[in-house]
């Protein structure tokens, strides 16, 4: 399943980028793509890794939290970004009864229905499967937060599934980036609050596009 994933997302994310309609800039060799070489130059995890239990204290509801997958797939979205590729995946806190939860959109082997998902914070931040963590918090005030909140309660009783075209013009299915800037821009009644990136003859919102914008700040992050 997982290696079904992994070569799904890499033939989505080639045809994004060969059949766009343009290029790929120089910056950015085909060779870059290749998940080998990526597999061949991971070392191993380190063995005391920050506890997940040790950010949860800093989450506030409306935060966007990030996270620096370990496999290829999170490897070569992370090539999305365009000034930043450190992160590849994303979601938005909101705190219920007390806890912090994540609301996100993935698919692979560990959401096989591919839909958008639920998790507990600390499930979100578990080192397992990543090798670095941050917590974005905007500048939007606690009635945006509100706003926020509703809006991405919306979007989970619909449950749309991982967008595998990253078709930014749709919203059907989402993949994580999008659902986090589609969510936060229509709680501000404003598309063009987070803004979005052009390469490869088309649109589309990058993770670095979530955090290098002057309505966010990193507030937290670590790397193991």
């Amino acid at each position: 399943m997982y290696l079904r994933y992994c070569s799904y997302t890499f033939m989505s994310l080639i045809f994004f980028l060969c059949f766009s309609g343009c290029n790929p800039s120089p910056e950015r060799p085909t060779s870059l793509w290749d998940a080998g070489e990526y597999i061949a130059s991971v070392p191993p995890l380190p063995a005391l890794p920050v506890k997940p239990v040790d950010v949860l204290d800093n989450l506030e509801s409306g935060d966007v939290v990030l996270r620096s997958g370990i496999g290829p797939d999170s490897y070569i979205l992370s090539k999305l970004n365009q000034k930043d590729r450190t992160y590849s995946h994303c979601g938005i806190v909101m705190i219920e009864d007390g806890y912090p939860f994540v609301y996100h959109s993935i698919g692979g082997e560990d959401n096989p229905d591919e839909r958008l998902r639920r998790d507990s914070a600390e499930l979100f931040f578990t080192p397992r499967y990543c090798r670095g963590l941050a917590i974005v918090r905007y500048d939007y005030d606690s009635v945006h937060v509100e706003k926020l909140r509703a809006v991405v309660r919306s979007y989970y009783s619909l449950r749309p599934r991982f967008d595998m075209r990253f078709d930014l013009a749709t919203d059907s299915a989402l993949y994580c980036s999008e659902f986090v800037c589609k969510a936060i821009n229509t709680s501000m009644n404003d598309t063009g609050y987070i803004k979005t990136s052009f390469a490869y003859g088309r649109r589309f919102v990058g993770i670095d596009d979530l955090f290098m914008n002057p309505h966010s700040r990193i507030v937290w992050k670590v790397a193991y």
